[in-house]
């Protein structure tokens, strides 16, 4: 029964979340639109004639955002296991980004062609168990950061969602390892109670890039 009723109040708050409603008006597919909207009309990382990856991209709300600052220009993938309506100028691979096949198919797809901006809002189906969602989460932004590391141009940017807690501040250690800088950005569109917050990591470090590409 609490399940239940927690079932119940989640659905009620999300019918009414400003974002939501406003996603809804605007023809945006997720409330996760205004989150990079947010995040780079600070940063600037989405530009015309760029490549960008986007790692568990379903709906596609991410992709719309990056379609329209790019303009149409440059090049869009995105990468997830559940199905994603058609949008243009983005190229759509339905498959677990974790998996080997999918991730080969993503990577043959690239070509070779380095990337400008990685970007993952990926988390995991929520157990309930904290401990254990935690570190799924955090094994998934591992791996978001390992393709970030070898296909990343020098210049580009990783931007990857994660939750506070245990492993955050060893996460943070390891970005600062491959990155030259790393910020944290927790946008307004991001609920209140959501432990949830960006990590940013721009300059590619020399030995990253030397590292990728002996693979």
């Amino acid at each position: 029964m609490k399940r239940q009723a927690k079932t119940r109040a989640w659905h009620h708050q999300h019918a009414h979340d400003f974002y939501v409603r406003k996603s809804v008006e605007q023809g945006y597919r997720s409330r996760a639109a205004y989150k990079l909207m947010e995040i780079d009309d600070k940063d600037r990382l989405l530009r015309p004639g760029g490549v960008v990856v986007d790692l568990g991209c379903a709906p596609g709300g991410w992709c719309q955002v990056a379609a329209e600052r790019m303009r149409g220009q440059g090049r869009i993938v995105g990468i997830d296991l559940l199905e994603m309506t058609g949008l243009n100028h983005v190229d759509f691979i339905q498959g677990d980004f974790t998996a080997d096949a999918p991730l080969a198919e993503l990577e043959a797809l690239l070509a070779g062609q380095r990337v400008d901006l990685v970007m993952s809002d990926m988390a995991p189906n929520i157990t309930g168990v904290a401990v254990s969602d935690q570190a799924r989460a955090y094994h998934l932004a591992e791996l978001a950061l390992e393709f970030a590391e070898k296909w990343l141009k020098p210049g580009g940017a990783f931007l990857v969602k994660v939750f506070q807690g245990a492993g955050f501040e060893d996460f943070v250690r390891r970005m600062r390892v491959v990155f030259q800088g790393v910020a944290v950005r927790k946008p307004d569109a991001s609920r209140d109670r959501s432990r949830e917050v960006y990590l940013l990591g721009r300059g590619l470090r020399v030995a990253a890039v030397v590292s990728a590409g002996e693979d």
